[in-house]
């Protein structure tokens, strides 16, 4: 007889829900460990194990489990289905058993004894998995279930491999824009911080806008950057004989976290004036020190100190939104770069849309990514997300789960450009 499962939906905000009903978990207590209990009431009440199947809406696993009412937990696989007859098919009947004649004496050198396969003396473990259902399930049981990390955990185990594999030299990626308010600096902030988790070295943001950009205070906090020492990169261009050490360099940078910064020029009589020579100096500078470095640039790319970034980037990151003006920004962008010398980094550029304002309904968003798509060699998409869009500060702790995977997405995707 078929068994129906109870349907458990864990949503992408965390809640929770059991045969359709929401489950309240205690504060401070796992919601996947609430819904199990659920689960176990229901095998105590009716006397037999629950088959139930979750969905997590968050990364589009489902799985398929039976609880018991002690709280255990098994894997389940559906029974197969039986097969159908039909009154006017004809009657199986077993097949006659093969028959073989061996020769009385085997030919030297040949055996007819099958080869026993090589198998490992000692049984691997599945790895475990990191939360969601299988999580959950892995939790519960107390390791005795192990359903082993899902399809979409191992993608996120290859995207931090590739984020954290090991560079020789030192090497800088241009974010760039011919348009403001589009989360170029967001980004910049995003991805730093998400090299910053998986890499071993300390990568290092370097603000080069001369509109007064605000980097370190996305990254800090402007109440902490308020506080913290107000050295920018003014600072580091006018003392550069006398930085010569990453001692003495820290001095005139910013930290959020393992992300060391460099930030902007605030005085609007200054911002302006950084020239391609002054910011291959301070380039120059940096990369003794840092492997990794992001230039957040700022809007446009006629302004003195772009020659400088562009000269000594080893690839590109193009901000775009999904109105249709920041995709024709966007593609323009891509194209001067290849009309000025610099096809390299257009072929090799990162696109990053970024769904800041959550366009209207009438932009065809698949439109738009087709159309940058052949431009770049590759097109990530961030998620409207009102931690981002606030225009605060940027923290991993507060974005979604869905935009922290698209900052993984461009990390690895900035790594590979390096190789």
């Amino acid at each position: 007889m078929d068994v129906e499962p109870t349907q458990v939906d864990v949503r992408a905000d965390g809640s929770v829900l059991v045969g359709g009903e929401a489950i309240a978990a205690r504060p401070g207590t796992d919601p996947y460990a609430a819904a199990m209990a659920v689960l176990a009431d229901y095998a105590r009440s009716s006397g037999s194990p629950v088959v139930a199947s979750a969905f997590d809406h968050a990364s589009g696993q489902t799985e398929l489990f039976q609880v018991h009412g002690d709280g255990s937990t098994r894997a389940y696989t559906a029974p197969p289905a039986m097969p159908s007859f039909s009154p006017s098919a004809p009657p199986i009947t077993p097949a006659d058993p093969p028959f073989f004649t061996f020769p009385e004496d085997e030919p030297e050198g040949c055996s007819y004894d099958s080869p026993e396969p090589e198998r490992p003396l000692l049984r691997r473990d599945a790895k475990r998995p990191r939360g969601g259902v299988r999580g959950a399930v892995y939790n519960v049981s107390q390791g005795r279930l192990n359903l082993g990390p899902s399809s979409r955990e191992l993608e996120e185990v290859d995207l931090e491999q590739r984020i954290a594999r090991p560079l020789s030299g030192s090497f800088n990626t241009a974010v760039l824009s011919l348009k403001g308010g589009i989360g170029k600096t967001s980004t910049t902030v995003g991805v730093g911080l998400t090299l910053a988790e998986f890499r071993g070295d300390n990568p290092c943001g370097i603000d080069a806008n001369p509109d007064s950009g605000d980097l370190a205070e996305r990254a800090l906090g402007e109440v902490m950057y308020q506080r913290s020492t107000p050295r920018s990169i003014t600072d580091i261009v006018r003392d550069l004989d006398s930085i010569t050490s990453l001692t003495a360099l820290g001095g005139y940078t910013h930290r959020a976290g393992r992300l060391h910064l460099v930030a902007g020029e605030q005085d609007p009589g200054l911002s302006d004036s950084l020239t391609a020579t002054e910011y291959g100096d301070v380039h120059n500078l940096i990369s003794q020190y840092y492997s990794v470095t992001l230039t957040d640039c700022g809007t446009g790319v006629s302004h003195p100190a772009m020659a400088g970034v562009l000269q000594r980037a080893s690839n590109v990151v193009v901000a775009s939104g999904y109105a249709v003006s920041g995709a024709k920004r966007a593609r323009n962008t891509l194209q001067w770069l290849a009309d000025h010398g610099y096809e390299d980094l257009a072929r090799n550029a990162v696109v990053v849309i970024t769904d800041k304002e959550q366009v209207s309904s009438r932009v065809d968003k698949k439109a738009i990514e087709d159309y940058l798509s052949g431009f770049c060699r590759e097109l990530i998409t961030v998620p409207h997300d009102r931690a981002v869009a606030d225009g605060d500060i940027i923290s991993l702790d507060r974005v979604s789960t869905g935009t922290r995977r698209a900052y993984k997405e461009i990390a690895a995707a900035i790594v590979d450009g390096y190789y």
